[in-house]
């Protein structure tokens, strides 16, 4: 009675190690996957920001082109 009792007792402690064991690698993984997906939303929101910059600094240098190019044109205009 005593050792199935034991037995009984190994068996309880080894499947409540292996629950434990199991979740908090749940627990793990649920952490890395919102990690992860942090990161993506991270990385995904620079990329924006960095080709709204990179679309402002395109229009702000066609606008100081078209403004030197029609000075150019005054500046010949007033030559003549």
């Amino acid at each position: 009675m005593k050792k199935s009792f034991e037995s009984l007792k190994g068996t309880s402690q080894s499947a409540a190690k292996g629950i434990t064991e199991t979740t908090v690698q749940a627990a793990q993984d649920a952490v890395q996957q919102v990690a992860d997906s942090s990161k993506e939303t991270v990385n995904t929101a620079a990329q924006e920001v960095s080709r709204q910059g990179q679309a402002a600094i395109t229009k702000a240098a066609d606008r100081a082109s078209d403004t030197i190019r029609v000075f150019g044109q005054q500046m010949e205009s007033q030559k003549e």
